[in-house]
């Protein structure tokens, strides 16, 4: 089986980052996961994952002719497979982003869960491929009107290529959520996932270098991802037709 979910918001900041590998390791214990950080134009995931010293990175993969195969770019780390991206702006700009679809048809094809944590603005291909490649995304929000608002762009994008929406995953939070969920169920047509709270040791797990549930596994933040990552329920699909329709996506140009 194999199911890609993009990991999205509409704007940065939200803690996607953090998302991405908090429900990366709760999925890992019931399945074959794999995370890719496929912002390549603002990567920060090799900090959050103790990666920030490996010398091969997606950007090597996106960069034609390096002869890079995609297994020098995956790191065992914290039960899961890693692919971390590059910060180099050099290699962001040699990167040719349709390549991201061959990369993530490979990974597809060994894994249960590929899991892929998206750039939050919608401006460039590089941005948008990764909701185009997902079969669903999760949408993470804080629990503000604007935070919203922003976060249905990302759908709506992802809606015009068919790509479903698993729920809505609420970040930061302090206290209830109060009417914020109703309102974001009604607009975004699915279930919250989850209200992470806000933690000092989502902040504590930044700096140490390591996932939420790395560091802080008994924290009430790591539970609520637990709950969310079991309300997700991966869906099954062949590895095969998986990839076909990885390598045959449309590549668009801008939003």
């Amino acid at each position: 089986m194999v199911e890609a979910i993009a990991v999205a918001s509409g704007k940065g900041g939200t803690g996607k980052t953090t998302s991405t590998l908090a429900l990366g390791m709760a999925l890992a214990a019931d399945y074959d996961v794999t995370v890719v950080d496929a912002d390549t134009g603002m990567a920060n995931l090799l900090f959050h994952a103790g990666l920030d010293d490996v010398e091969v990175t997606l950007h090597d993969l996106l960069i034609e002719g390096t002869g890079t195969d995609v297994r020098e770019a995956t790191y065992d780390r914290f039960g899961m497979r890693v692919v971390p991206c590059g910060t180099s702006l050099a290699a962001f700009e040699r990167a040719d982003p349709a390549r991201l679809r061959d990369v993530v048809a490979e990974l597809g094809g060994e894994t249960d869960v590929l899991l892929l944590d998206s750039p939050a603005a919608l401006g460039s291909k590089s941005a948008v491929l990764p909701l185009v490649l997902a079969d669903r995304i999760v949408v993470v929000l804080q629990p503000t009107v604007p935070s919203l608002s922003d976060g249905l762009k990302a759908q709506e994008y992802a809606r015009s290529y068919g790509t479903e929406t698993a729920g809505i995953l609420f970040n930061r939070v302090r206290g209830e959520l109060g009417d914020i969920a109703g309102k974001a169920e009604r607009y975004f047509g699915g279930t919250t996932l989850s209200a992470i709270p806000e933690s000092d040791a989502v902040r504590g797990a930044r700096r140490a270098g390591k996932p939420l549930l790395a560091h802080a596994p008994g924290s009430a933040a790591a539970n609520a991802y637990r709950e969310a990552a079991d309300a997700l329920e991966p869906r099954t699909g062949r590895a095969d037709d998986v990839a076909a329709r990885f390598t045959s996506a449309v590549v668009p140009e801008t939003h």
